[in-house]
C-alpha cells in the first residue's frame, strides 16, 4: 500500500512545543498506553511502578557532540554557522551552513578556536562537505567552542546555552558521535536508573549515533520504497547476550527511544534474537511492520510527518496513536526534545 508522510499528521499548539527542560528530569509526564486500554497519566518518576520485575530497559548511551560551530568567512567576513553532521575521515565532515548561498567551492572560513575550514564540495539539501584542520584535537575545540545542535523549533536567538549544554544529554552518555540528542533518555535521573534496578529490572545500553537522518523532512509523494539516511550502531557481545537470555526466558525487552528501537530491530533474526557488533541501518519502521525484538517502547511525543512517529505508528497503531497524540495536546503535554514521554507497552 502506498504510504504518505500526510497521513501522519497532528494539530499542535505552538506553546506546547517545550522550549525548555523541566527543572528535575524525571518531573517530566508520562502517557501510558497499554494495548487497547484507554491511556492513562503519570509523573515519570512512577516508571518503577508501571514496569515488572524482570523487565529488560535498552538505552543509547551516544553522547552529543557540540557540533554547531560559528565563524567568518574569510573573503568578506560574512557570518557562518555551520552544523557538523558527519565525521567522512581525514578531516572532512559533511555539514549545513548559513548562509550557505554565500559559501562555493573553495571558500574558507575561520571558525571559532582556530579552526579552518575549507568548503570542497557541495551536495544538495543545504548540505556541504567542509575540510576543517587544527592545532588541536577537534573535538577538544568543540568541547571549548562549540554549541549544543539543538532542533530548529527550540528557540535560541543567541545560540544554546549553559543548560542546554548539561540537560541536551543523558545522564548516561558515554560514547560521543550524535548530532542530537535520544531524547526518551533525558527523563532518566541516576536515582531512578538505582531504584529500577533495586527492583529487579535490567538496564543496558547499546550506542547509535544520531545524524541527519532522524530530523530530515520526509518527501510528500509515496515513502513505500524509501530510505532512511544511515546512521551507526555498536551493540557489544556481552549485551547481545543479555538480551537474548531474557528474550528466551520470556521477559519483556522496553526499547528506551527509537534510535534503540532501530538498532535491535535492525539486528534481530524471526525469533527476535539479535547478533553483536558494529555497522550502518537505514532501516525505515513503518505501518505496516512486525516488531521482533522489541517488546515496549518508551519515547518522546514527536513531530508530525516524521520518521519517528511513524515508528511509533508502527508499534501501537496508526489510529491508536494520532487519537493519543490529540489526548496529550487537549491534556497540555509537553512535546518534542524537551517535553513530555509515553510508555507503550502490549497487553498481559
Amino acid at each position: 500500500m502506498p504510504l504518505y508522510a500526510a497521513d501522519y499528521d497532528y494539530d499542535l499548539p505552538e506553546e506546547l512545543i517545550a522550549q525548555q527542560p523541566v527543572e528535575r528530569r524525571d518531573d517530566s509526564r508520562l502517557m501510558m498506553l497499554v494495548g487497547n486500554r484507554d491511556p492513562t497519566h503519570h509523573r515519570f518518576v512512577d516508571l518503577p511502578k508501571l514496569l515488572r520485575e524482570g523487565d529488560v530497559l535498552v538505552a543509547n548511551d551516544t553522547r552529543v557532540i557540540p557540533a554547531r560551530i560559528r565563524g567568518v568567512k574569510r573573503d568578506g567576513g560574512a557570518r557562518v554557522e555551520a552544523l557538523l553532521l558527519a565525521d567522512l575521515g581525514e578531516g572532512r565532515w559533511t555539514a549545513l551552513a548559513k548562509p550557505g548561498r554565500r559559501l562555493h567551492v573553495g571558500s574558507y572560513i575561520d571558525f571559532r578556536g582556530g579552526v579552518r575550514g575549507e568548503v570542497l564540495a557541495k551536495l544538495g539539501d543545504g548540505q556541504l562537505v567542509l575540510e576543517l584542520s587544527s592545532d588541536k584535537p577537534l573535538l577538544e575545540i568543540l568541547d571549548e567552542f562549540g554549541e549544543a545542535p539543538l532542533p530548529p523549533y527550540i528557540r535560541r536567538p543567541h545560540g544554546a546555552d549553559a543548560t542546554d549544554s548539561r540537560r541536551y544529554q543523558t545522564i548516561y552518555a558515554r560514547r560521543p558521535g550524535s548530532i542530537a540528542a535520544p531524547t526518551a533518555g533525558l527523563h532518566f535521573t541516576p536515582g531512578l536508573i538505582t531504584r529500577l534496578q533495586g527492583l529487579g529490572l535490567h538496564w543496558l545500553t547499546i550506542t547509535l549515533h544520531v545524524g541527519f537522518g532522524t530530523f530530515a523532512p520526509l518527501p510528500e509523494d509515496d515513502l513505500s520504497a524509501h530510505h532512511l539516511h544511515s546512521e551507526r550502531y555498536s551493540i557489544g557481545k556481552k549485551t547481545a547476550r543479555l538480551i537474548n537470555e531474557a528474550r528466551l526466558a520470556g521477559r519483556r525487552i522496553i526499547a528506551v527511544g527509537t534510535t534503540t528501537a532501530r538498532v535491535l530491530e535492525t539486528l534481530a533474526d524471526e525469533r527476535g534474537l539479535i547478533r553483536h557488533g558494529a555497522g550502518e541501518t537505514e532501516l525505515f519502521i513503518h505501518p505496516p511492520y512486525r516488531f521482533r525484538a522489541v517488546d515496549g517502547l518508551i519515547t518522546n511525543f514527536h513531530l508530525p510527518r516524521s520518521s519517528l512517529l511513524m515508528l511509533v505508528a508502527a508499534f501501537a497503531g496508526r489510529e491508536r496513536i494520532l487519537t493519543a497524540y490529540r489526548e496529550a495536546v487537549a491534556h497540555r503535554y509537553r512535546f518534542y526534545s524537551y517535553g513530555d514521554a509515553m510508555l507503550l507497552l502490549p497487553l498481559g
